[in-house]
């Protein structure tokens, strides 16, 4: 069978782009070797890509982009980069981590400046997660005070007193038996 008219079909998958975050720094905007971190820190998702891009206002410069204490969310170690206008550093994250933070070191002027940018890792919950969170979780209902277990427990205490002064061996069993009763009334009555 040949169709007349062309038909083509356009296949799309639904794979959301990887998550990136970009995050700008100024070189040299106000002086010489100066570095301008932003004031906020920065925040990446777990197995996402952060962009720091590096501006520079003035001369080329030389930086180093180092960090010490990320071995646990990347494997981003240390970048030596010549600046001329812009400089885009890929930092990609490990897709299993826990939430925490780590530092970026930025040395200008060959040690005489150093900036530092915090980066917080932030892990997003699964679809399973996302399920519970939305649901809150089950309070049990309070049926009020059990008034019957209080009336045993004081005729308990009334009947165990008098036996304790009368040596009556009847109140003493009896003073059981009223809690017990009392206690599995108000057992039973809650389920």
């Amino acid at each position: 069978m040949h169709l007349p008219l062309p038909f083509e079909l356009l296949a799309v998958t639904d794979i959301p782009p990887a998550e990136e975050m970009m995050t700008e720094i100024y070189l040299n905007r106000s002086g010489i070797n100066t570095i301008e971190v932003p004031s906020q820190n920065a925040h990446v998702v777990c197995g996402s890509l952060l962009k720091v891009r590096f501006v520079n206002r003035g001369a080329p410069i030389h930086i180093t982009a180092t960090t010490s204490n990320a071995g646990m969310f990347t494997d981003f170690f240390h970048e030596n980069m010549y600046v001329i206008d812009e400089v885009v550093l890929g930092i990609s994250l490990r897709k299993e981590c826990a939430p925490g933070f780590f530092d970026i070191d930025i040395i200008a002027g060959y040690g005489a400046m150093k900036a530092t940018l915090r980066v917080e890792v932030i892990v997003k919950p699964s679809r399973g997660e996302q399920a519970l969170e939305k649901d809150p979780p089950v309070q049990p209902e309070a049926h009020g005070r059990p008034h019957l277990l209080m009336v045993a427990m004081a005729l308990g205490l009334i009947l165990y007193s008098t036996w304790y002064y009368t040596k009556i061996e009847f109140l003493n069993i009896a003073a059981f038996i009223v809690l017990i009763v009392g206690a599995l009334f108000v057992w039973y009555r809650q389920t």
